[in-house]
């Protein structure tokens, strides 16, 4: 069973910057996508940035070149450097993992820019 530890969320004023890090264990693919989401109350989940391998990545386009998603396969591990941010930034954010056998989600961390 795979396991997802995020760490890094807290809060930043307006401009800031937050670096957020989600370890994952437990029966790891070497295939696999890791990526993060957040959500708001009363809204759906939606993707903030995803990694396959350590160079293919997606941004969602209200984040392009504020955040950047990164990963270290040797720790398991993926990376959101969140710079630039905006007080629309705030949710909770989680990290998920996905391979073969379906999706793993970590148990969110809440990030809060004050303007």
């Amino acid at each position: 069973q795979v396991q997802l530890v995020e760490s890094g969320g807290g809060l930043v004023q307006a401009g800031g910057s937050l670096r957020l890090s989600c370890t994952a264990s437990g029966g790891i693919f070497s295939i696999n996508t890791m990526g993060w989401y957040r959500q708001a109350p009363g809204k759906q989940r939606e993707l903030v940035a995803s990694i396959i391998g350590v160079r293919v990545a997606n941004y969602a386009d209200s984040v392009k070149g504020r955040f950047t998603i990164s990963r270290d396969n040797a720790k398991n591990t993926v990376y959101l450097q969140m710079n630039s941010l905006k007080p629309e930034d705030t949710d909770v954010y989680y990290c998920k993992y996905s391979d073969y056998r379906g999706d793993y989600w970590g148990q969110g961390t809440q990030v809060t820019v004050s303007s």
